[in-house]
């Protein structure tokens, strides 16, 4: 319920802009395709207005659906909104094409120069997001040109539509274009200043830092004057080390101890992979710390099943191992099968303890190797439909958790749909949000 209402708000949220242009007064004798144009245009500025709501990391908005598709959602409708944005001005050429002239920002009206320096910012948007890595962009300075750009797309819209005047000329109309676009400032308000200072006042401090593997670290947390962070097994935070909570450099980690039951600290589990993480084992014990969370759908507390397939690729074991903790120390016996597979077999980190595991709860595991060593008597290759059909009974009876690199859920996914197991029962966590 709470899902499909989040659905229909944001449904209607978006059409407003629309809604509000086709009330009285309307301008008269205006031709289809420039309706058309306009019509589109302003539902382009519903959906951008609501980009800045969708990155607000509202718990309670994101809570249905998991943050990780918010956000691939939130990168989808940014396309969509600039077709519709694009299509505004190309049906205008089309039915006038001496209105190109408009595109000379030298000598157009200072609207048209808003209009053309939005759609600019708002392809810069969309160019920088998808290219980023092409472009060497490092995410911190991608997201500070994405607020500054986002900003700009707004403010832009704004000031066109209220020069253009011709569907906002009531002045009921013209404060509901300045209260719309205040509740989207408030928004992005509350992401850079509101909710890093309920960070500052929240510190943690790294208690332990202790090597998993030849690249993997974990890392211990513990609050500092508040009761800490509660949290489901599977779910992650963001974490600030380092650095201000005002900083833009924040990371996604996944919990990777058993979800707090009477007790406040809690682990984090984290791959050499990226700028920051590169040095992670760097970070020292009594280091500062301010998180933001938790968040995440990816958690068998939410789903009631006779029995749990846990498919994990590489550091995705992480979330895993936070599931198969909590289960010890509640002593629960819903059977699970895990599948971790990884490229080498020094990247198997946890095998120890998951061993331990397989003793005290019924799990069944089976281990997967891309490139395995010599005598290496575990699965070899990739997760495949035939390798889940031998380690899975009953499998349409089962929930399936998915966690690791996007190819590697694209496929398994693809195996699961061949196998006819329910959409429903699929459950995963990306961690390439960006």
């Amino acid at each position: 319920m709470r899902a499909a209402s989040g659905i229909a708000l944001y449904v209607l949220l978006a059409l407003a802009p629309l809604v509000l242009m086709l009330l009285a007064p309307l301008p008269a004798g205006r031709e289809f395709l420039r309706e058309l144009s306009v019509a589109l245009a302003f539902a382009g500025a519903g959906i951008l207005g609501l980009q800045f709501v969708l990155s607000a990391r509202l718990r309670r908005l994101k809570a249905p659906f998991g943050i990780d598709a918010v956000y691939h959602f939130h990168r989808r409708m940014s396309y969509v909104a600039l077709g519709l944005v694009l299509a505004h001005p190309v049906l205008l050429f089309v039915m006038d094409p001496a209105l190109l002239a408009l595109l000379n920002v030298f000598a157009a009206p200072w609207r048209a120069r808003a209009a053309v320096a939005a759609v600019a910012s708002l392809g810069a948007i969309v160019a920088s997001s998808v290219w980023r890595q092409r472009f060497k962009l490092r995410y911190e300075t991608w997201r500070g040109l994405h607020d500054v750009l986002a900003v700009a797309v707004v403010v832009l819209a704004v000031l066109h539509m209220q020069g253009i005047g011709h569907y906002v000329s009531a002045p009921w109309k013209r404060a509901l274009w300045i209260v719309y676009p205040t509740l989207w400032a408030l928004a992005f308000a509350w992401v850079r200043v509101g909710k890093p200072l309920v960070k500052a006042r929240r510190p943690y401090r790294v208690s332990e830092v202790r090597r998993e593997g030849r690249d993997t670290w974990t890392l211990a947390f513990e609050p500092q004057g508040h009761p800490g962070m509660g949290f489901l097994p599977g779910q992650f935070a963001w974490v600030t080390l380092r650095r201000s909570p005002f900083s833009l450099e924040e990371h996604p980690f996944s919990f990777s101890s058993a979800a707090p039951a009477g007790k406040s600290g809690f682990e984090m589990t984290v791959k050499e992979l990226g700028d920051f993480t590169s040095r992670i084992g760097e970070v020292e014990p009594g280091e500062v710390a301010y998180l933001d969370g938790p968040y995440g759908a990816f958690t068998t507390d939410r789903y009631d099943a006779a029995g749990y397939v846990l498919i994990a690729g590489g550091i995705g074991i992480t979330p895993v191992m936070s599931v198969l903790r909590t289960a010890e120390e509640r002593g629960d016996d819903t059977a699970c099968t895990l599948v971790f597979a990884a490229k080498a077999e020094e990247d198997l980190v946890f095998r120890e303890e998951i061993g331990r595991l397989s003793d005290v709860l019924p799990l069944k595991v089976a281990y997967v190797l891309e490139e395995p060593p010599e005598g290496w008597t575990g699965e070899r290759g990739f997760v495949t439909r035939e390798l889940l059909e031998r380690y899975v009974a009953e499998p349409l009876e089962r929930d399936y958790f998915l966690c690791g690199p996007p190819a590697m859920l694209d496929a398994v996914s693809a195996a699961l749909a061949e196998m006819r197991v329910p959409a429903r029962r699929v459950h995963y966590e990306r961690f390439a949000l960006v």
